[in-house]
């Protein structure tokens, strides 16, 4: 018998498969998955596992049902609700198994899921959303899944209004109450919560009488808070979810009207604003007035509803809000701020971030490669991405900034960097270029002064047409990791310079060098500056091309292997 059952309802889900590798990939406890295919069979189908159970029904039979009836399937102690496009964090079963008591309700903290990107055979990429043709070039596109984890915003507080509809609760975040590991949450968004199997039938938690879907966290929470339960959040593991808020073929999978919505909205006032529910031992006033004050209340409703006197505008009962809304900074923090990337970092340690700079005339297979390898390190090392190009990017990055009207210089790069650094809220920042694999080890490091550029002369340069590579001690700004005050300073003087004169070679792409405020470092494991048809600086395959040896010292060159990285054959077969 398993601890854990995760309950996937689904109905034509495109992503369920991949949502059941994830969880596979990441559970860490006895835990199984049984996922209902309501209505549709599985398209892609799921693979055989002993940990993973199906339940096939020919008609469709609602959300709440197909997950009742995957409930009734489970021995395990817990059960877990999750929508069927979902990602989660590594070990979260057990993290969750560890902070649960039999009366809380439980989720893990929410990210939002970057699910997948519309891409042309130009290489424009698209964010996610309903299909078309690419916006800037007129060409067909298809989907590419990049299945990430956004790190921002995260949401740990819910409540719902006074209508009642749901809200994202960021005041709250900022009561002492709303901080730590595990705080409590008045309401829950609904595509994922925890709770044990005897308090999942007690409270009929997916009560049939709501329809198919909708207000589903307003339900968990209100029957687990007036049974005298807790709705706890824990920040210490995490789950993503995908919104899909656009309409057209970017939509619900179970269909659901304003009707059905107002049908479920009218059963929960019914319910819980007159008091009917038979478990509950608190009135709905009590819940309001212990997170107060909460997002769509005014005092007047609380007065009205302690009364038993509240009644629902005609104004309310006529608007139906959307079904699911995606969360942003500006929702999950009430006060709003100039656009800035926030890093999460020990208070003893100067905070880290990465700055992407490209001028997006790369080949689009190295590009994703050297992406795809950012993405893993800024989720796994919690250091943000700000992103600058000539071309829009949403897709990469915590921010993407897009200098439209620049065009490929050695300007426009400077002008691109300090772009970034103004943008980045980072201690320290590491210079990544677009066609750079950095290797994770590369982030360990902190700069040990903060007026001095250090620069990685752990390298190899790899020729994409044949594998071959050589390293030498050389320092190179894609290897650059330095305190961004010292940055910005210097990238200022050097747009104005530029701006006023010219670029004159003579002033290098190395800040610190001609004057003696530089320090070097190697990680344990290189990164591969890749040498293609078009980088802006020379490429030299020969300790002859140098005309200052002392600037090609250490040189080593293999047609075999790059240490930590493998065969280069293998390596330029991803790049070419």
């Amino acid at each position: 018998m398993a601890d854990l059952s995760i309950l996937i309802p689904s109905r034509n889900e495109m992503f369920l498969r991949r949502t059941v590798e994830n969880i596979l990939q990441n559970i860490e406890g006895d835990t199984e998955i049984i996922a209902v295919l309501d209505g549709e069979w599985s398209d892609p189908g799921i693979p055989d596992n002993k940990r993973v159970k199906l339940i096939y029904n020919p008609v469709s039979i609602g959300q709440r049902a197909a997950t009742n009836q995957a409930a009734r399937m489970s021995n395990s102690k817990y059960l877990m609700k999750c929508d069927a496009h979902c990602s989660f964090d590594k070990g979260f079963d057990i993290k969750m198994i560890r902070e649960m008591r039999d009366d809380w309700t439980m989720v893990p903290l929410m990210r939002n899921l970057h699910a997948f990107d519309w891409v042309c055979p130009d290489g424009h990429r698209r964010y996610q959303g309903p299909s078309g043709p690419c916006e800037i070039c007129g060409k067909e596109t298809v989907r590419d899944v990049v299945w990430i984890a956004k790190e921002s915003p995260k949401s740990t507080s819910y409540c719902f209004d006074s209508t009642p509809h749901f809200q994202y609760f960021g005041e709250f975040t900022k009561r002492p109450e709303g901080k730590g590991d595990i705080t409590e949450t008045m309401s829950l968004q609904g595509s994922c919560f925890m709770l044990t199997q005897d308090k999942y039938w007690e409270l009929n938690i997916c009560d049939e009488n709501f329809g198919s879907w909708g207000s589903q966290g307003i339900e968990v929470a209100v029957k687990t808070w007036l049974s005298g339960g807790r709705v706890m959040v824990n920040h210490k593991t995490w789950y993503a979810h995908l919104f899909r808020t656009q309409g057209g073929d970017f939509s619900f999978p179970y269909p659901i009207s304003g009707k059905d919505q107002e049908k479920a909205k009218q059963y929960a006032k019914d319910l819980f604003f007159n008091n009917k529910w038979e478990k509950q031992i608190h009135p709905l006033f009590w819940l309001v007035e212990k997170f107060w004050p909460v997002k769509g209340w005014t005092e007047e409703d609380l007065r009205k509803l302690k009364n038993n006197t509240f009644s629902f505008s005609e104004s309310a009962a006529l608007t139906v809000k959307p079904v699911e809304s995606e969360p942003t900074e500006d929702t999950i923090s009430p006060v709003k701020t100039e656009i800035a990337v926030t890093v999460n970092a020990p208070s003893e340690e100067p905070s880290k971030g990465i700055i992407y700079y490209t001028d997006n005339k790369l080949k689009l297979k190295i590009a994703r490669e050297v992406q795809n390898q950012l993405r893993v390190i800024s989720k796994n090392l919690n250091i943000p991405i700000i992103s600058v190009s000539l071309k829009p990017m949403s897709h990469f990055g915590n921010k993407n900034i897009w200098l439209k009207h620049l065009k490929r210089s050695h300007l426009a790069m400077f002008k691109q960097i300090l772009a970034a650094l103004e943008n980045s809220t980072a201690d320290i920042i590491f210079f990544c270029e677009h066609d750079v694999l950095y290797h994770p080890s590369h982030f360990d490091f902190i700069p040990p002064t903060k007026d001095k550029f250090y620069y990685n002369q752990n390298f190899w340069k790899l020729r994409v047409e044949d594998g071959h590579a050589v390293h030498f001690d050389a320092n190179q700004v894609n290897g650059m990791c330095v305190y961004r005050e010292l940055a910005l300073k210097e990238y200022r003087e050097r747009v104005a310079i530029v701006e006023k004169n010219g670029y004159d070679r003579n002033m290098g792409f190395e800040p610190g060098t001609h004057d003696g405020r530089f320090g070097v470092w190697k990680s344990p494991l290189p990164i591969i500056d890749i040498r293609h048809t078009s980088n802006m600086t020379k490429n030299r395959w020969s300790q002859d091309e140098f005309r200052n040896k002392d600037s090609c010292r250490g040189w080593v060159e293999t047609d075999d292997e790059i240490p930590g990285w493998g065969k280069t054959k293998d390596l330029i077969k991803k790049l070419g």
